[in-house]
């Protein structure tokens, strides 16, 4: 028998986490033996299509340590994609935000240290960067986060790097740029763009745009994002708390995503968030060997025609 390999991914009944979740056991399929674990709550609710019965799953808390500390143990990869995300949740719920994204991932990397793990991939974000002179966004560049959520994965970041400086875990963070997919959430507080606009197609309801519609965004494909967790848990080139950006490298605005999607659009104010994101990928490609290879203009065409549009 295969020695069993154990892997943890928080947040792994969410959008992103649970598509990670489904590429670990496929990898453990064809590779070695992998034991998945599963740490959510279920904040965002319980989706039957982001549940994989090869799993298992754990219904708790990050802000518990105790109880996720004797999941992780034994670890050899934890994926940390649990997060209370949205800029604007984040301006309005600003404590209970921090409590998640910020101490709840002390807690993980703690959990993981203590338990052995071998690597910690984390789940930043691009909102780390703010509004910056120049683009594309290069890791190198300040952080000037605009919101909590921003601030918060900021702080996730530099856990990474402390983690690795003092108790010499590896660790890499991820940001993340305007990730879109299948098992979007359509709805609620962690609504995204894309997905909140195929549903109001869906519905015959004209498309929201947030402002006069010209700020730009940088949609990034689940699936390369996917991919770029299982190379960031391999890559030789890694893990003393790096940010890399994990973005298509091409920004859209969203009269754009709108006019690819269809049907009327109704503006409303402006909120508050960064004017432009567009992701410098060059550092993804040196250190994990990755490069983003799903078309905006593809994912969403796939996506429309899942449902029927």
């Amino acid at each position: 028998m295969r020695d069993m390999k154990k892997a943890v991914v928080t947040g792994g009944a969410g959008f992103i986490g649970s598509h990670i979740v489904d590429a670990l056991v496929a990898e453990g399929m064809e590779v070695h033996a992998t034991d998945v674990h599963v740490i959510d709550n279920y904040a965002a609710g319980k989706r039957s299509d982001r549940f994989n019965e090869e799993a298992t799953y754990h219904e708790v808390d990050i802000r518990d340590y105790e109880a996720i500390a004797s999941i992780i143990a034994g670890a050899e990869y934890v994926f940390h994609e649990a997060a209370l995300p949205r800029v604007q949740f984040s301006i309005e719920n600003p404590l209970e935000t921090f409590a998640v994204n910020a101490t709840g991932s002390a807690n993980v990397l703690r959990a993981a240290h203590q338990g052995g793990a071998k690597r910690v991939v984390c789940a930043s974000s691009g909102s780390v960067y703010g509004d910056q002179d120049v683009i594309p966004l290069v890791e190198t560049m300040r952080p000037s986060p605009k919101s909590p959520y921003g601030l918060q994965k900021s702080i996730m970041e530099q856990l990474c790097e402390m983690w690795n400086m003092i108790y010499g875990l590896q660790t890499v963070s991820l940001r993340y740029f305007n990730v879109y997919g299948s098992r979007m959430d359509p709805n609620g507080a962690y609504a995204l763009m894309i997905g909140k606009f195929i549903h109001m197609r869906k519905e015959g309801k004209p498309l929201t745009i947030w402002g006069d519609g010209t700020h730009t965004r940088d949609f990034t494909h689940v699936d390369d994002v996917v991919r770029a967790n299982m190379l960031a848990a391999h890559s030789q080139k890694i893990g003393k708390g790096e940010a890399i950006n994990i973005g298509a490298g091409q920004n859209v605005s969203v009269n754009e995503v709108a006019a690819l999607i269809g049907g009327p659009t109704v503006n409303e104010p402006e909120r508050l968030e960064p004017k432009h994101a567009l992701a410098d990928n060059r550092r993804a490609k040196e250190l994990l060997g990755w490069e983003p290879t799903i078309r905006l203009e593809d994912g969403i065409a796939a996506l429309k025609k899942e449902v029927g549009l």
